[in-house]
């Protein structure tokens, strides 16, 4: 027997101080301990000191953190740390409180509805581990916990085999260096919950995991196992040459359609289980009872492939005729207009290992274009026929966002790497109409006329969908607070749109106005949303996470009724409020429950290696150290949808709000000496400069006013200027200078037919180092300051985002192909020397359209603090609905 090392309450492992013990296992102990750094409770699991020379066991060991530190789910175990004591190495989880699912059972069964829920917890998280390559080996009920609040969590990722991808042979592969004995003749897992090739002793993938998922849910519908002997080499056996007693046996009411989906995970070879988790996903939603249709099509496809009986043979032949008839109603509703009482609604999921941002539904509701985004961060438009299963890329396409339709549903509005653009929708080159630097939406009339939003802070303009220099279309009102106008919708007519302004309480809302500004009033008192006309008369719009829509006579502009929900836990982006739904005139409706927007504060070395966890997942962005290094000023949204300034104490982990005013805050610098903060906000109208002190004491100072949104970039190291960005329609994004003594008058420093953005002044203040387009593609190029002399670019292959070493001898900025980069700098003279750019790793940020960075890097250039993407959303399917009035209550 091997002694385990115990920790009394107090003991200390590097930051975490032990407070009681609150299990054991066969991989270890585990304590209730405290985060001192942060702040925060934490589950500390040790491995004994005497295991750390079992070769295998400590392999196995850090392989369960290895794994499960790799993902990044709400359904899977969190892991925030490694490292060891004495001798003993330990993981730092999540602390969670409920119970394990074998707790929870004890057993009992479970109402069929409650299962169904369990499992879809569960199968989405096998999703998310299966896209990684990760196969946990280990699925068991004791390794399921579910929480106080009802959501699922997978454990122990100890067992846990990272697959190749495309690795058809099944090879063994390794995890980051690490390598684990799993050769054939090797038992792997927990008896009972095996799948047969790991009872033979077989390599094993992902199917294996679903073959143990069918055990746990059978055993949750019935309350027995699936397999059970009186000895575990019986139970083996079982499970090699017996099939579990139907489950109908044990209750009557288990849905058939169920029973079927459970006895196909179980089948005993690998192929005839579910090819996924997420097609298993796809059966289980069904079975939900969100509609008809799609628990009959759900039946079908869960049919198993062994003998079936009479009964069987019928049921099944009942599905298929169900199905064969929604495939021949639904091809009948894409020939005419849709006469049926009831919505038909089915889920479409995105290509594979890419998520969803945001959609569009053309007019006549033949055809859904979307933006699929991959791991990396990088983007692409595709379209989709709703009566196909396949979806086409659109090429040329890169870094698409908010996708729209011409009203004839032929071409496809978009925005690409700070401009409108516009393609054909099933073949064609993308043409290039105007810029839009960081956009907000846009909406095409029949006329010809594109109306758009080209920044998150100007009024909305219009342009000829052939091209051309765009005029205003509206006009901020300062004195009503009015921030920006974005996300415009045309209605039919193609003569007034809908609009959404973004400011004060006395401001913002849904309005609708006409192209001739003879129109202009708010019809709904809604922030944050967009908003769609739906034929025959209807306005969708968003409030909080609920779609809902109010009846609308489009002809005299005038709303009536009460509004009403249509769906719930309707998804959008936290940084620009867009809504994840459209309609098209025809009567079809896309929704999804995704979000996007949120990132996770990451500590990184210059090897790569992620070093910690600064906060939980929020909308943070544009991250900047204090002089001293001791605090973090960011701007991110609030639960309300408020963006501010908030600040971290890195030693602590505390967040406290810096501001707190009605309007929209970001842009956080701090002062040489770390007295102040200037920041950006709009709570007089246009984006002015202010600055508060960094203590939080005291009110806010207007550092600059003017007509033009202005952003602060820098502050130089010795007080005397802070540098700016401000948007202009016709040279863009442009880098501007406040004298902070004197008269004061700023003057521009980069203003060119190009954006110029992310200016930083070097340490000793002689050169500005900055971010351009001029030349199509961003690159960075450095600049001597006072005095514009000639610039020198730095980068070979793009950059955005850039950062000075504090001894101005490192320069670092993010690739085109999102790597960090570090170019040695010798400038203490009159000349400025760049080395060759080296890479130092790979990044996962959003796409460049933001003009501040996404990272900063501390005094010495060792660590950086990155702004990561956060990937849930990139299992959430988009919901579709044909004839969705038909649901609209009368």
């Amino acid at each position: 027997m091997v002694k385990q090392m115990s920790f009394d309450a107090g003991t200390k492992l590097g930051r975490y101080e032990v407070r009681s013990k609150i299990g054991e296992g066969g991989m270890g102990e585990v304590y209730l301990a405290r985060d001192t750094q942060l702040g925060r409770d934490v589950a500390l699991k040790v491995l004994p000191s005497s295991y750390s020379d079992d070769r295998e066991r400590l392999q196995r060991f850090e392989q369960e953190a290895c794994a499960a530190s790799a993902l990044n789910h709400p359904n899977i175990l969190s892991v925030f740390d490694v490292g060891t004591h004495d001798g003993s190495p330990y993981v730092v989880c999540e602390l969670l409180k409920g119970q394990t699912l074998r707790q929870r059972l004890s057993g009992t069964s479970l109402p069929q509805r409650k299962t169904i829920d369990y499992g879809l917890q569960v199968v989405h998280g096998l999703a998310a581990a299966h896209e990684k390559g990760i196969v946990h080996r280990d699925l068991k009920p004791d390794n399921l916990f579910i929480t106080n609040d009802g959501r699922v969590k997978i454990l122990d990722f100890g067992l846990a085999k990272l697959t190749g991808a495309g690795d058809t042979q099944l090879s063994q592969t390794s995890i980051p260096t690490r390598r684990v004995d799993t050769d054939p003749g090797k038992v792997m897992g927990t008896v009972g919950y095996m799948s047969p090739e790991q009872v033979k002793g077989r390599s094993v993938d992902h199917r294996s995991d679903i073959f143990s998922f069918g055990a746990i849910l059978y055993e949750m519908l019935s309350g027995r196992r699936a397999f059970h002997g009186e000895s575990a080499a019986e139970t083996m056996s079982a499970i090699l040459k017996e099939d579990p007693p139907d489950l109908s046996e044990t209750n009557q009411r288990i849905s058939p359609s169920l029973e079927r989906l459970v006895n196909r995970c179980l089948e005993k070879t690998p192929e005839q289980r579910f090819h996924s988790a997420s097609d298993l996903a796809f059966a289980l939603e069904a079975l939900s009872g969100s509609s008809p249709t799609s628990a009959q099509t759900a039946a079908l496809s869960s049919l198993t492939k062994r003998r079936m009986t009479r009964r069987e043979l019928i049921l099944a032949s009942v599905a298929a005729l169900a199905v064969l008839f929604a495939v021949v109603m639904t091809a009948l509703y894409f020939r005419r207009a849709p006469t049926e009482e009831h919505a038909v609604r089915f889920p479409i999921s995105p290509p594979e290992k890419t998520g969803f941002s945001s959609f569009a539904v053309s007019p006549d509701g033949l055809r859904l274009v979307f933006v699929a985004i991959d791991a990396s961060g990088k983007s692409l438009l595709w379209v989709r026929p709703l009566d196909s299963i396949t979806a086409q890329p659109l090429p040329g396409t890169e870094e698409a966002t908010s996708p729209f339709w011409s009203p004839d549903s032929r071409f496809i509005g978009f925005f690409a790497t700070g401009k409108l653009k516009k393609i054909e929708a099933t073949s064609g080159a993308v043409q290039t109409l105007c810029n839009a630097v960081v956009p907000r939406g846009g909406t095409w009339n029949r006329d010809g006329f594109i109306v758009f939003a080209p920044t998150p802070n100007d009024p909305l303009y219009q342009v000829s969908v052939a091209g051309g220099e765009p005029t205003p279309l509206t006009k901020l009102d300062p004195s009503r607070q009015e921030a920006s106008h974005r996300w415009p919708y045309f209605l039919p007519d193609g003569r007034h749109l809908l609009y959404s302004v973004n400011g004060g309480p006395q401001s913002q809302g849904i309005y609708v106005t006409s192209l001739d500004g003879k129109e202009n009033r708010r019809l709904l008192n809604t922030p944050n949303s967009i908003v769609a006309y739906a034929a025959p008369g209807y306005l969708l719009f968003r409030r909080e996470s609920t779609l809902m829509a109010q009846a609308f006579h489009a002809d005299k502009l005038q709303l009536s009724g009460e509004p009403f929900p249509v769906a719930e836990q309707v998804g959008y982006d936290v940084a620009s409020f867009q809504t994840f739904f459209s309609v098209s005139q025809t009567g079809v409706l896309a929704y999804s429950s995704g979000s996007t927007g949120k990132t996770q504060l990451t500590w990184i070395d210059r090897a790569g290696k992620e070093a910690g966890l600064l906060d939980q997942p929020r909308s943070y962005i544009r991250p900047s150290f204090s002089p001293d290094g001791k605090r973090v000023a960011v701007d991110g949204v609030d639960s309300q949808g408020n963006r501010d300034i908030w600040l971290i104490e890195l030693a602590s982990g505390n967040l406290t709000r810096f501001t707190f005013d009605s309007g929209t805050d970001i842009f956080p610098i701090w002062s040489p000496d770390g007295s102040s903060i200037a920041f950006s906000s709009d709570r007089q109208g246009p984006r002015n400069l202010y600055q508060k002190s960094a203590s939080g004491a005291g009110k806010e100072e207007l550092l600059l006013k003017t007509d033009l949104n202005s952003f602060p970039l820098d502050w130089s190291a010795d007080g005397r200027f802070i540098l700016y960005t401000v948007t202009d329609t016709k040279t863009k994004l442009d880098t501007w200078v406040l004298p902070l003594f004197g008269d004061q008058k700023p003057f521009p420093f980069l203003q060119a037919e190009a954006n110029e953005r992310s200016a930083r002044f070097s340490p000793n203040g002689r050169w500005i180092a900055y971010t351009s387009d001029e030349s199509g593609l961003n690159q960075i190029y450095v600049q001597s300051f006072p005095d514009s002399g000639g610039k020198r670019q730095v980068s070979t292959n793009g950059g955005y985002h850039l950062a000075w070493r504090s001894d101005g001898k490192e320069l670092f900025y993010i690739a085109s192909d999102k790597k960090m980069m570090a170019v040695e700098i010798k400038a203490d003279g009159p000349t400025f020397e760049a080395g060759t750019p080296k890479a130092l790793f790979d990044l996962r940020v959003p796409s460049f359209n933001s003009a501040q960075g996404q990272f900063a890097v501390t005094a010495d250039g060792q660590k950086f603090l990155v702004a990561n993407t956060v990937g849930e959303i990139i299992s959430v399917p988009i919901n579709v609905v044909l004839n969705w009035t038909a649901d609209v209550p009368r």
